[in-house]
């Protein structure tokens, strides 16, 4: 069985956003996929891919919140609510 290899760090920045930092190992296949991907589209990067990943995977399985509602939306189509 493939084993993650995750490291997570939490930084805190204000009592209402908050930000955790990791590291993952990523299947070969993954990485070249989304090396290819941000190749092809400049306006998006990383970060954005993996935020845009969670929060879809997150909704699909029913959960349902809010921040994580607009924080999909704005990855999916470039938009910022920090309102």
């Amino acid at each position: 069985m493939y084993k993650q290899n995750c490291d997570v760090n939490q930084i805190e920045f204000s009592k209402e956003d908050e930000v955790i930092s990791f590291k993952c190992e990523l299947q070969e296949n993954l990485q070249k996929a989304m090396k290819e991907f941000l190749e092809e589209h400049p306006n998006w990067d990383q970060y954005r891919i993996i935020q845009a990943a969670i929060a879809g995977f997150l909704l699909q399985k029913g959960f349902q919140n809010r921040d994580l509602t607009r924080l999909y939306i704005g990855n999916m189509f470039t938009m910022n609510f920090k309102d």
